[in-house]
């Protein structure tokens, strides 16, 4: 019989060119539960990412970038995962303003700019990697020297916010279960764990690349706040005429 994924001959249980199965199993309790354990090993899986990620993000994000991409959770995966996460918690425990606050003046209808950043707030997963880009930008121009592309920074991104989701997470939980109202705190963790991690990937022994992992963080947050805002007020603006 030929493989019914790449169409190659097969004579025995799984495809010799992309090793698909013969016969795939039928999907049942065992397989949920075996994909759920998949996700959560602690080695390969996402605990053993958080660990690593923990201890020494900036040498074991470069290992994935140049060694090998077998041993964390593919980035994308981490920053979604992370970031339904915080948003299941978040509205479980009703911590309305999440981590992002922005309120229409009094007596004003709901605009375009609330809906948008309405709708960062019910995405965060998206929104983190459109997020990321925009830091990505900066730290491409405040570390120019160095020869990580786009790419790999946004890669390198999209590890470290996912722990700064982890992060809100447990403010979330830990506001959620004492009603102390901790997420400005959450915020600064975030933050500081965001510019440290950020700093190590470039060069963790100098105080410069810290101070430029501060800035180039905090200016991408803001070009990225900018751009529904200006979007939001020119669809406001063209509503009106």
């Amino acid at each position: 019989m030929n493989c019914r994924n790449c169409n190659s001959e097969i004579t025995s249980k799984y495809c010799p060119d992309c090793g698909q199965p013969t016969s795939l199993k039928r999907i049942d309790s065992h397989y949920i539960i075996h994909e759920i354990e998949h996700v959560l090993h602690f080695e390969r899986g996402i605990l053993y990412t958080i660990r690593e990620l923990i201890t020494n993000p900036g040498q074991n994000i470069k290992n994935y970038l140049s060694e090998n991409r077998s041993r964390l959770v593919k980035p994308i995966i981490f920053i979604i995962i992370t970031s339904l996460i915080y948003t299941v918690l978040n509205h479980f425990f009703h911590i309305e303003d999440g981590y992002v606050k922005y309120h229409e003046g009094e007596g004003k209808a709901p605009g375009a700019v609330s809906a948008i950043v309405a709708w960062v707030q019910n995405h965060y997963g998206y929104a983190n990697i459109m997020m990321g880009v925009a830091i990505a930008l900066w730290l491409k121009l405040f570390f120019r020297k160095h020869q990580y592309n786009f790419y790999e920074i946004l890669i390198m991104l999209c590890f470290v916010m996912g722990m700064g989701m982890l992060i809100f997470s447990v403010f979330v939980i830990f506001q959620g279960l004492t009603h102390l109202e901790v997420m400005p705190i959450a915020s600064v963790a975030g933050l500081l764990y965001c510019v440290w991690a950020i700093g190590q990937f470039y060069e963790k022994r100098k105080a410069v690349s810290y101070i430029k992992a501060f800035f180039a963080y905090a200016i991408g947050m803001l070009t990225f706040w900018m751009i529904p805002v200006l979007i939001g007020t020119l669809i406001d603006l063209m509503g009106r005429h």
